[in-house]
C-alpha cells in the first residue's frame, strides 16, 4: 500500500475496520485489536498514527515491527492471517501497516503470556475492540460452518417476542428474570434464536443486546 492510500485510510478515521496506534508500547494489548479484526470483518492496524489522525510515524519501525509480529505469533490462537508492511514516511520514520483478514476458525483469542491456557476473545464494535461474551463466542464458532438451525417456539419464546413487540431490545438477564429460567437456559435459548435468524445480537461491553429481526 502506498503512502497516499494510507493517508486516505487515516482521513476516514478509526472505525470498525481501522485502528490507529502511536507506537507499540505494550504488544500484548495491541493484539486485542488484531484478534477483534480476525473475529469480525477484518481490518487495518496503522502504527505511527495518533488518535487525532496525526501521521507521526515510528522512529524505530523495525523494532516495533519485530515486537508486534512476535506477539501475534506467540499470543494469538489460533493463528490469524495478515499481511504487514513498513511504509516510509521520511528518512527517519515509517508507518507500520497490518491488514488482518477475517478468520474462518473463530473465535480467536488473545493471551497475556504465551504459556497461559486461557485467553480472551475480542470483537470489533464501531471504533472499539470489546471482549466477546460467551454467547458471542458460541455464535462465532457456529458461523465458521453455518447450518440451517431451528428453535422450538414455546411459552418462553412467545414471552420473549411479546416483550420485543413493546421494547427495542432485551438482555439475557432480562429474559432470565421474566421467564424464570436459569442463566444458562436463558442464554442457550437466545443463542439458538440468533442462529435461527429470529434474533440479532449486538455486542456490548456490559451486556449484549438482542433485537428482533425485522
Amino acid at each position: 500500500m502506498e503512502l497516499r492510500e494510507i493517508k486516505r485510510l487515516v482521513y476516514g478515521g478509526e472505525s470498525a475496520q481501522v485502528e490507529f496506534k502511536r507506537k507499540i508500547n505494550h504488544p500484548e494489548k495491541v493484539i486485542r485489536e488484531v484478534v477483534a479484526f480476525a473475529n469480525s470483518g477484518g481490518g487495518h492496524l496503522l502504527v505511527g498514527v495518533d488518535d487525532d489522525k496525526s501521521i507521526v510515524g515510528c522512529k524505530y519501525a523495525d523494532e516495533e515491527h519485530f515486537l508486534l509480529q512476535k506477539a501475534i505469533r506467540e499470543l494469538i490462537r489460533p493463528a490469524v492471517k495478515y499481511t504487514a508492511e513498513l511504509i516510509p514516511l521520511n528518512e527517519k520514520r515509517a508507518i507500520l501497516h497490518y491488514e488482518i483478514f477475517a478468520g474462518n476458525r473463530k473465535p480467536y483469542f488473545a493471551f497475556e503470556k504465551k504459556y497461559h491456557r486461557y485467553g480472551k476473545a475480542f470483537v470489533r464494535v464501531e471504533d472499539r475492540s470489546i471482549q466477546a461474551s460467551p454467547e458471542i463466542r458460541k455464535i462465532l464458532k457456529f458461523n465458521n460452518d453455518p447450518k440451517d438451525t431451528h428453535f422450538q417456539y414455546g411459552a418462553n419464546e412467545k414471552l420473549l417476542f411479546n416483550y420485543l413487540d413493546q421494547n427495542e431490545k432485551v438482555t439475557v438477564n432480562e429474559f432470565r428474570e421474566m421467564s424464570g429460567l436459569d442463566y444458562r437456559s436463558a442464554s442457550s435459548t437466545m443463542v439458538q434464536m440468533v442462529l435461527a435468524n429470529a434474533l440479532r445480537i449486538i455486542p456490548r461491553e456490559q451486556e449484549d443486546w438482542y433485537m428482533a429481526v425485522e
